[in-house]
């Protein structure tokens, strides 16, 4: 498992500056299929069928829900676009890094 999927997320309030680009790549390089997309960071999913998509789809809720981090998902019938960011900071914080090797974890267990 990825060493960021054992960590939590830490309460972000804001007042902090978004995590700094020469950090972005480096946590990028250990998230396999993450890419850079606007503020945040997104990764879209391809499943058999829709019963797949959305039992993943409540799976990334109920890890929102434990980290107290939420996504944007864009959802279809056999894909879901997963896509983090840390709006307080209006950009990336190392939540958003956390959460999406969490949810690449889903399929570990």
């Amino acid at each position: 498992m990825n060493e960021l999927a054992r960590k939590k997320c830490l309460p972000c309030e804001g007042g902090i500056a978004p995590t700094d680009e020469s950090q972005v790549g480096p946590l990028l390089k250990g998230l396999s299929g993450w890419a850079r997309e606007g503020k945040g960071i997104a990764k879209t999913y391809r499943f058999k069928n829709h019963f797949e998509t959305m039992a993943f789809v409540n799976a990334v809720a109920w890890v929102a829900h434990r980290e107290d981090h939420h996504p944007e998902l864009r959802v279809g019938y056999s894909e879901c676009h997963v896509a983090w960011w840390t709006h307080a900071v209006g950009g990336l914080s190392e939540n958003d890094f956390i959460c999406a090797a969490k949810v690449d974890a889903l399929f570990e267990i």
